[in-house]
């Protein structure tokens, strides 16, 4: 294994210390990678969660993010498999500049973007960073949060 790819693969931390934003761009980027059936179960993903129209532009931008990183990285991204709960280095930068630019952090996934691929494409990727961390927040927004079952009582005027 190079030097490279062990650094880039290496364990940083764990799925689970991601915030769900984060997390998911991380599993869309791993199923983009992994083949053409993991794809359309990414596209089947966005299509269910945001609807046809906003689902097909979710899955464009993820096919154009992730085809900026293969064509035009400043190496290939290492990632680890489909099922591993462990978060890479490289998978780490990745997730941490969608979630920077789903904040409107645009300078801090503009930095990470020059860390990704040759810094005159930064630019368009973390604005397709925008894009996709805009729709990973839809996405999950629409999971309804656990509820108690309690009900608390409304204030009562006299």
């Amino acid at each position: 294994m190079s030097t490279h790819s062990s650094r880039g693969g290496a364990a940083v931390g764990r799925l689970s210390d991601l915030s769900p934003i984060e997390a998911g761009a991380v599993m869309y980027l791993r199923l983009w990678s992994e083949s053409p059936e993991a794809r359309a179960n990414a596209a089947s993903d966005f299509e269910i969660a945001l609807g046809l129209d906003q689902g097909r532009a979710a899955m464009m931008t993820l096919d154009r993010l992730c085809g900026l990183c293969a064509h035009h990285g400043r190496r290939p991204l290492v990632r680890h498999g489909l099922s591993c709960s462990c978060l890479g280095a490289d998978e780490n930068c990745f997730a941490q500049m969608i979630g920077a630019a789903s904040e409107g952090a645009r300078e801090d996934a503009m930095m990470m973007a020059t860390l990704i691929v040759r810094p005159d494409f930064a630019p368009a990727l973390a604005s397709l960073s925008e894009e996709l961390g805009m729709a990973l927040r839809r996405m999950t927004a629409s999971v309804p949060l656990p509820t108690t079952g309690h009900h608390t009582p409304s204030a009562v005027l006299h």
